[in-house]
């Protein structure tokens, strides 16, 4: 029996792969999760209808299960802030900064094949993806 929260079984296959610098990005609805994400990319569909699941449920089961050591989100075309950043930084560890990156060059940096892992979700807030840098388990971890 696992400890973790996390149970879903084709998410820990992929993060079992997964190591050191391996990308895991957390999709809202309206992002193109075939086509903006490399195509060796294990796609995990949680998007059972608009609003569930959410960005933030599947980042807090993530979190608990992952050493983190980045944190990228996408801005709008003026590159402000969107509320949800700060759910982002209450959940992720204390003291990890969010990079910000405009839609494309999010986008561009997704596609790279070092994203081992792209989880859709039913998210309705606009700009709420989130692309993790999985870290190293530190000793005592």
């Amino acid at each position: 029996m696992l400890k973790t929260k996390l149970l879903h079984p084709e998410i820990l296959d992929a993060l079992g792969r997964s190591g050191h610098g391996s990308q895991v990005l957390i999709a809202d609805g309206n992002y193109p999760f075939v086509t903006g994400s490399p195509a060796l990319a294990r796609k995990v569909f949680l998007n059972l209808m608009p609003g569930i699941v959410q960005v933030t449920d599947a980042l807090k089961a993530l979190v608990e299960t992952i050493p983190i050591e980045a944190a990228t989100v996408m801005t709008p075309p003026d590159g402000s802030p969107q509320a949800i950043f700060e759910e982002f930084k209450q959940i992720l560890p204390a003291g990890l900064e969010l990079t910000p990156l405009k839609r494309y060059e999010f986008y561009e940096k997704a596609k790279d094949p070092s994203t081992s892992l792209v989880i859709a979700t039913g998210e309705q807030r606009r700009f709420a993806n989130l692309l993790l840098t999985i870290g190293v388990v530190k000793k005592g971890e």
